[in-house]
């Protein structure tokens, strides 16, 4: 009998997949148990599992703070205080921003006569073991930065070359965190360049959030899984409408290529810092957590608005970005001028599915999606959850649906099949 109920499965199972859109069928994500779930193999992670930093992290992506977007090299240890006050008071932290980063500028412009990187004593008086200790004793985690190169974009010291003094130094400090650059890198591939500061860290003995910041130049998706727990897939965002949504376009890609250990990284948030409306911003931050992004704060936090606030601290849209199952969502579907309203998807655990209908026009635009374009069965019934109206709007939807979206806004939805599933992943 079990061996019959076993066909009957594979029999019902084919069926379905060939019922599914006449689309490029890819390989599913090796979390997704096939006989279970409603989702077509539209969704390829066909490149994910190749890890080989395995450190225990970023099993799902990393959330946190950094200095760089708001404060550049204008940066000192008051600031750093401050802002992991700021995540603590606003409820930041204990929605997952937990690591407080470093970026340029911290290190003095030479190294000492032993050939250490020291703080810089103007900004950074107190050293960055007493930072981190402060920063610890919050709850909190620290990060600092360095360069794959002779020195960092900021010609201050960089590490290559240096790579075992340099992480058993930041190792005695209590460092959590590295993001690695890639200036005055000296010609060399980026592929002997990164490694043996992974090795580095791991010797170490405590553990190092390895974040690499090659910007995308020799396709680090492809090779950066052996090396880091998250890579830079683009150039620096700016606070920009067109540069966040080349961004997004260039990181979209890639998303066969991550997933737990291991995250594509479009760059980090420039939510609140004023260059984007507050529909831009809403947008960027619901496609950020679709994508499975570092969520990496950029504003300041110390001074953060009540709309900023709003965006950030949204916790369907994090648990989206969080999602134990960890499949990239993508642009699955593009019409209109040039493209310009498009639908972004992919799976979650426990056999739903993220949506976010992105309008990417200069009008408003009404925005309709048929199951087909997303990988559901056109038969399928679902509910339907409004991530930022934190409500359901619908508990049966067949076949497709329709929604109004603002010019440059988006509107983003949990699907969740009303048909019994036995997956608990």
């Amino acid at each position: 009998m079990a061996k019959w109920s076993s066909i009957v499965a594979i029999v019902s199972l084919t069926v379905f997949l060939m019922s599914v859109m006449a689309a490029t069928v890819l390989p599913i994500h090796p979390y997704l148990k096939v006989e279970d779930t409603f989702i077509s193999k539209l969704y390829d992670t066909s490149n994910y599992g190749f890890l080989q930093i395995d450190n225990g992290l970023a099993r799902t992506p990393q959330m946190g703070w950094s200095t760089w977007n708001f404060f550049a090299c204008n940066i000192n240890e008051t600031v750093i205080k401050e802002t992991a006050d700021a995540l603590i008071s606003t409820g930041l932290a204990s929605l997952g921003y937990t690591y407080v980063n470093i970026d340029d500028c911290w290190s003095r412009s030479t190294r000492n006569l032993k050939g250490e990187m020291i703080p810089d004593p103007k900004t950074f008086p107190s050293g960055i073991k007493a930072l981190a200790d402060y920063v610890h004793s919050k709850g909190l985690k620290l990060g600092v930065y360095s360069d794959a190169g002779i020195f960092t974009c900021q010609v201050r010291p960089g590490s290559l070359f240096q790579e075992k003094n340099d992480a058993e130094l930041w190792a005695s400090w209590g460092v959590d965190y590295l993001k690695y650059d890639n200036c005055y890198n000296l010609g060399l591939p980026p592929q002997k360049r990164y490694p043996p500061m992974r090795d580095a860290l791991n010797d170490t003995g405590r553990t190092i959030f390895y974040a690499l910041c090659e910007w995308g130049i020799d396709d680090p998706a492809k090779w950066a899984g052996k090396i880091g727990n998250s890579w830079r897939t683009t150039d620096d965002i700016n606070d920009t409408w067109i540069s966040m949504t080349t961004i997004a376009d260039i990181n979209n890609k890639w998303a066969s290529y991550a997933g737990p250990g291991g995250w594509n990284d479009p760059d980090m948030l420039e939510v609140g810092n004023g260059g984007m409306n507050y529909h831009e911003y809403k947008g960027h931050f619901s496609i950020w957590a679709l994508m499975k992004a570092p969520l990496i704060i950029g504003c300041d936090v110390r001074n953060i608005t009540a709309d900023t606030l709003k965006i950030l601290s949204n916790k369907e849209v994090i648990a989206v970005d969080q999602d134990p199952l960890g499949v990239q969502g993508r642009r699955v579907y593009a019409s209109g001028p040039d493209g310009c309203q498009q639908v972004w998807a992919g799976p979650l655990s426990r056999n739903r599915l993220a949506m976010v209908l992105w309008n990417r026009c200069s009008n408003a635009a009404t925005i309709t999606v048929k199951w087909s374009a997303i990988g559901l069965e056109p038969s399928i019934s679902v509910s339907m959850r409004d991530l930022w109206k934190h409500e359901v709007i619908s508990e049966n939807t067949v076949g497709s649906f329709s929604a109004r979206v603002n010019a440059h806004g988006c509107e983003m939805y949990i699907l969740t099949p009303r048909r019994a599933t036995r997956s608990s992943v």
